[in-house]
């Protein structure tokens, strides 16, 4: 990383206003827990943040848009149980579904997530934080007051990401949804067009569908969810198509224009759409482009790249955590970042040790080798580690193992006609799984066990041991296992 060259008749810089050991900038989960770790290796810490203390999670992200989520999937699974077709023969109430969402959302208000902050013994600026050169912070209030943060030790960039948009004839007039205005809207359109088929094209197509919307999804490739293995997509797309939705594949959106009427979509095959609205869910960008990159010799906008501690290559104080990083863009992996980079951060002030060997204490192992995500949709799509394409593209020597969900026991009493499958990925040389997908109504609790085998690497043989109860859904591993051994 390069640094500006001191002169000795250049005029002093500044004296800051406040000196900490660490500065965080971006108060969302990840730059919570990285002032958190280091506070609780007492060291001192400021965190900045320009909108609301929690972040995108908390407001515009996992919450709300679980919130929306929930009923709808509560939904589904009553109506495969007879005896409730009374309950559950309606339309939802999207008026409660939203309130519920509002309240999951803290009605927009941050005095709960400041005041824990508050709690941790670190020292909250509000405004926009930027680089100012080596380890200094600007941060920039809303009335224009500029406050100069020191750094003892390490800057942490936690930013995040943002929305990216295409760049589309007609698509600033079109005024689109992004992910923001699909997890916080006031109203259920009566038309709404997704366009992308990744996770947030596919939660929220569930979630609007299910709430009263005539949803179209749209998706350039061949399928949903393009990171799983390709039969989640399949499963997804088909219930979305049962649920009443219409998606389409292979499609991409060329021009919009919107009127009193609504949104019109044209399409690369020169035919329209109109909805109401439009939700564009086609990628992220790091949130870098304001961040005084420049002055510390790194290029704004860029996504910044990291070592398995989250120091910024070619710095020794520079550290960025979470989705700017490009490594896993989850709040829990970012979460999990976090504590990592805490913890180095503190060790390195205080001249102790690391233990950065793969699956070290101070090494973000799990970026690369067991990185877990839940789908929301109906049904949920879960996995972690490796599919089988990436780990036979990476040289492995390995065997899928399949299994219908529908099978277990646990699975048909949790919904009549329940549509399932699992995937175990094994190493046939080291006798571990490097992957498993669970996809079914109900399997988001089962990945943790997943993650634990895969993360741990456990044995296959020792595996055997780990018995299932019965009736459960995670009767699936024994039926994984049982078709593995043969």
């Amino acid at each position: 990383m390069t640094q500006a060259r001191t002169d000795d008749t250049a005029t002093p810089a500044k004296a800051p206003d406040h000196t900490y050991d660490v500065v965080v900038v971006g108060a969302g989960p990840v730059g919570e827990n990285v002032a958190d770790r280091a506070r609780a290796a007492g060291l001192s810490a400021a965190i900045v943040e320009s909108e609301l203390v929690g972040g995108e999670c908390s407001y515009w992200a996992c919450m709300p848009s679980k919130a929306l989520l929930g009923p709808v999937l509560a939904q589904a699974d009553a109506r495969g149980l007879p005896g409730l077709e009374r309950m559950t023969g309606g339309p939802l109430d999207s008026g409660a579904v939203l309130a519920r969402r509002d309240s999951f959302a803290s009605g927009w208000k941050d005095d709960s997530q400041a005041e824990w902050v508050d709690s941790t013994g670190t020292v909250l600026h509000r405004g926009h934080g930027r680089l100012a050169g080596e380890r200094r912070v600007t941060v920039t209030a809303e009335d224009g007051r500029v406050t100069t943060l020191a750094a003892r030790h390490a800057v942490a960039l936690c930013t995040g990401t943002s929305a990216a948009l295409p760049d589309l004839p007609g698509m600033a007039g079109a005024r689109p949804w992004t992910s923001r205005e699909a997890t916080s809207a006031e109203e259920v359109p009566g038309r709404l067009a997704v366009v992308g088929g990744g996770v947030v094209g596919a939660e929220m197509a569930t979630a609007w569908q299910g709430l009263g919307a005539q949803v179209t999804l749209l998706v350039r490739g061949g399928g949903l969810l393009s990171g799983m293995e390709p039969f989640a997509g399949e499963l997804v797309a088909e219930s979305l198509r049962a649920a009443g939705a219409d998606v389409r594949t292979g499609v991409s959106v060329t021009a919009l224009s919107r009127d009193a009427c609504g949104v019109t979509l044209t399409l690369d095959d020169g035919s329209t759409l109109q909805a109401d609205e439009v939700l564009f869910a086609t990628g992220r960008r790091p949130r870098t482009g304001d961040l005084g990159l420049d002055t510390v010799g790194l290029a704004p906008g860029d996504w910044l790249t990291v070592d398995d501690t989250l120091r910024v290559t070619g710095s020794d104080w520079l550290y960025a955590v979470g989705d700017c990083n490009h490594r896993a863009l989850l709040t829990h992996q970012g979460k999990y970042q976090a504590r990592i980079a805490g913890s180095v951060i503190a060790a390195r002030a205080q001249g102790r040790p690391l233990d950065t060997g793969r699956w070290g204490a101070d090494s973000a192992t799990a970026d690369h080798d067991a990185v877990p995500q839940v789908v929301f949709t109906d049904p949920e799509a879960t996995s972690v580690g490796l599919t089988l394409a990436q780990a036979e593209e990476a040289g492995h020597r390995v065997r899928a193992v399949d299994q219908d969900l529908a099978g277990v026991a646990g699975a048909a009493l949790h919904r009549d006609g329940y549509r399932g499958r699992a995937r175990m990925v094994v190493d046939l040389d080291r006798e571990i799984l490097l992957g498993v997908t669970f996809v079914g109504p109900g399997v988001g609790e089962l990945l943790q066990s997943a993650t634990i085998a895969v993360a741990g690497e456990v044995p296959v043989a020792r595996l055997w041991h780990a018995v299932p109860s019965y009736p459960t859904i995670s009767e699936v591993w024994l039926r994984l296992l049982e078709a593995y051994r043969g």
